[in-house]
């Protein structure tokens, strides 16, 4: 197996996610990623997928991702049945960090517990 082939998840993802400048090449058995994500929560996307496919130190993939926009974490757009809490979870990994987003958005928000379909959130940096 090919070490593109080995990590083609990894580059399926950023497809994806719409990595600009995207560039990958091979040499001497070493897969060279290059690319620019949006926001930090996607370039941790393609983090956790290569760690997935080529253990925590992986010696045969370098990658350089930077980031277009890191004044937040994400941008987030709300989709039915979505709670603040909800998608702290998704985020963050903890539901009561939901107090942090809401915060970010008061500009949108009133209510905490009011969210509505298609609103775009802010996500903040952790």
């Amino acid at each position: 197996m090919s070490v593109k082939a080995k990590y083609q998840g990894v580059l399926d993802l950023g497809q994806q996610l719409g990595i600009k400048d995207g560039n990958v090449t091979e040499e001497g058995g070493v897969l060279k990623i290059k690319g620019q994500a949006n926001t930090p929560y996607e370039k941790d996307l393609l983090w956790d997928k290569i760690k997935q496919l080529g253990g925590e130190n992986a010696s045969d993939v370098k990658a350089n991702i930077t980031v277009a926009d890191d004044s937040v974490y994400h941008r987030h757009t709300v989709t039915s049945g979505e709670s603040l809490s909800k998608i702290a979870k998704h985020y963050y990994g903890d539901a009561m960090k939901y107090k942090q987003i809401f915060e970010a958005n008061t500009n949108i928000l009133k209510n905490p517990d009011v969210i509505h379909p298609d609103q775009v959130l802010v996500i903040p940096n952790p």
